[in-house]
């Protein structure tokens, strides 16, 4: 029986790309000196794209795919693919949830200590030798005791972060689409959740919908004595805007494992001692990136075994 084709865009883990080349017929695009060439040569076979979260999947490229039935993408976060045009087609389009929740809601409340408690910059301060030369460093501005936490998406990875904040004694409150089922305050808008907290959690998915959520309104919400975290995906903050908010003192300091432009970090926050940047690693552990490799894998075995998927996105068919 031939295997069904899939067509690899972007560079995988080794564990993952040898378990889709295990069983599947497995075009790999990443490695082509002429992606064009090799594009052309296989698109009228390609039944399904497998893909890092950062691919790009648009409908001229569903147009060079006659066969293409499904898109799995490595990730949480799917706006990398139009999701709605492969709706229109469709097409197909799964993630990997739950299995990265955890480790990115550690990762959550690790970002928001290293950045209120400003650890980054005390460790550079001992490495630097100033502990010896100058004394002890500088008390923080900052502190968790006592502290509200509101999140910006409450889904499954906003959920674990909560519960997590709350074990440190944190106050909770959240804003969302919608108001849910939990015993945390809720706001009806993002800049009013930012002025009732000390730390805004960003945990909210990307998209045209939360592109620049958090602005210069927000971020002057949150106040002198607040802390910005993110979480979640970087085009949801106008980065300009929170340059020139520390700049002027309008928030205390920022955390940020995404950004933007990745892997591009605006110039003006690399210097910053009131800034703490991770380059995009919440879920990137051995083990976690692993699982969600699997599941990538097994949503698209799932459907040519049987017609049906494990985690479908919300915008495409359910089988």
């Amino acid at each position: 029986m031939t295997q069904p084709t899939v067509l690899l865009l972007t560079p995988m883990l080794p564990v993952t790309r040898a378990a889709l080349d295990d069983r599947f017929d497995l075009v790999a695009l990443a490695d082509a000196e002429d992606k064009e060439a090799r594009l052309a040569k296989v698109a009228d076979r390609v039944r399904a794209i497998a893909m890092f979260a950062d691919g790009r999947v648009d409908g001229a490229l569903m147009n060079r795919l006659p066969k293409l039935e499904i898109v799995s993408v490595f990730g949480v976060g799917y706006d990398g693919v139009d999701a709605a045009e492969a709706a229109r087609r469709g097409i197909l389009v799964t993630n990997t949830p739950d299995v990265l929740t955890d480790e990115v809601a550690d990762t959550a409340m690790a970002l928001t200590i290293m950045t209120v408690r400003r650890l980054g910059a005390a460790e550079r301060y001992l490495r630097a030798g100033q502990w010896t030369a100058k004394g002890p460093f500088p008390l923080t501005p900052g502190s968790l005791v006592g502290a509200t936490m509101g999140i910006l998406g409450l889904g499954r990875i906003g959920r674990a972060v909560a519960a997590r904040a709350s074990a440190f004694g944190l106050k909770i409150a959240y804003h969302g689409r919608s108001r849910q089922d939990v015993p945390y305050a809720y706001y009806d808008s993002p800049a009013a959740l930012a002025e009732a907290s000390d730390i805004l959690m960003i945990a909210t998915p990307g998209g045209a919908e939360t592109r620049h959520l958090v602005d210069a309104d927000v971020l002057k919400a949150l106040g002198s004595r607040g802390y910005l975290v993110n979480i979640g995906r970087g085009s949801t903050v106008d980065e300009t805007a929170l340059a020139a908010a520390l700049e002027a003192g309008t928030i205390a300091g920022a955390g940020l494992d995404v950004f933007a432009e990745e892997p591009q970090v605006p110039e003006a926050l690399l210097g910053r001692d009131d800034v703490v940047l991770l380059p995009h690693v919440a879920s990137a552990s051995l083990p976690t990136r692993t699982a969600m490799g699997q599941l990538m894998v097994d949503n698209l075995s799932a459907w040519f075994e049987s017609g049906r998927v494990l985690t479908p996105v919300p915008e495409t068919p359910r089988p």
